[in-house]
């Protein structure tokens, strides 16, 4: 089995960055071999982009404040991802939808995190506790996380990776989300460590 490319990976996120600092962490540790190239986050005020900072990787804030249009924001993700030398784009909670050339360039290599087992809880505004919170109103006995790639539909790109979470007696949202945010810490970065060593395959990478 050949090794595709080293991975260089661009983040975008627009809160906490959470994930991003899992894998962050990885790449650190030498447990996932990659590259981190930039941060790009439409919140100026995002712990992401601290994040990035503090790892010494580029942090940009790309967003409707300065590209009012939504081709030019488009325009301008597309230009910071390349001439930051990504070739594999991380969604690390970033809560916008992305522009048709971003989407375009990076076709099959654009990786998404959702804190439940797709095909359920997925869709337009499903994000965050939502997402718990209708784990729980639908009775459901597990939930989980699920990576897959995006494409122009929410949360319907296939799938790359799922890890399985118990919903316990007496959960609530909050006991929910702590438990799955946990194996999404675990999960996304050893995704990536499989994709760097060719156990998952991204035809175009």
């Amino acid at each position: 089995m050949s090794r595709p490319p080293p991975l260089h990976l661009g983040f975008l996120a627009s809160h906490g960055g959470s994930n991003l600092q899992a894998i962050l962490d990885a790449i650190a540790a030498g447990t996932l071999p990659a590259r981190a190239c930039v941060v790009i986050s439409n919140n100026s005020g995002a712990l992401a982009l601290e994040r990035a900072r503090a790892a010494g990787v580029t942090a940009l804030h790309l967003s409707r404040q300065s590209y009012p249009d939504d081709e030019a924001l488009d325009r301008a993700i597309l230009g910071a991802l390349r001439s930051a030398g990504v070739n594999l784009v991380v969604l690390a909670g970033y809560m916008k939808k992305l522009g048709p050339r971003v989407l375009g360039a990076y076709r099959g290599r654009v990786l998404n995190i959702h804190p439940a087992l797709l095909p359920r809880h997925g869709g337009q505004g499903m994000f965050g506790m939502r997402v718990h919170e209708a784990v729980l109103a639908a009775g459901d006995r597990e939930s989980g996380v699920t990576i897959h790639l995006v494409d122009e539909e929410y949360d319907r790109g296939p799938i790359l990776a799922q890890a399985r979470v118990p919903v316990l007696p007496g959960d609530t949202p909050e006991t929910l989300a702590e438990r799955v945010l946990a194996e999404e810490h675990r999960l996304y970065p050893d995704t990536l460590r499989r994709i760097a060593a060719g156990e998952i395959t991204l035809e175009k990478l």
